[in-house]
Parts: C-alpha cells; structure tokens; sequence
C-alpha cells in the first residue's frame, strides 16, 4: 500500500498537546494521528458495516 500525504492545520496548543500524548504513548506526532484515525475508522465500521474502497460517497 502506498503512503500519501496530508497537511494539517491545528492551533499551537493543540499541536503542544498531540506531542505531548504521543510522547507519553511512545508514538510519534504522525503515529498517533495514524492510530487515532485508524480506531475512528475501526469504530465506524463497527457500526456502519465495511467502508468500501476505490468508491467515493457523497456525504
């Protein structure tokens, strides 16, 4: 699978805080966006049923 990129914007409190956390959990900054998105994704699927890929939705 190939990696692409994402900017993100985010206030400089919040970024403080991101590091702060994944520093604690022993991730990097982009290991814990990584992580947090793939349980938002794990927990959506958990109730929505399989997101297809290679399909855009429109919502």
């Amino acid at each position: 699978m190939s990696m692409k990129n994402l900017s993100v914007r985010m206030d400089e409190n919040m970024l403080h805080k991101l590091h702060y956390v994944a520093n604690y959990e022993g991730r990097s900054a982009n290991g814990q966006i990584n992580f947090m998105i793939r349980n938002l994704i794990d927990r959506f699927e958990e109730r929505h049923g399989e997101i297809p890929i290679g399909k855009k939705e429109d919502k």
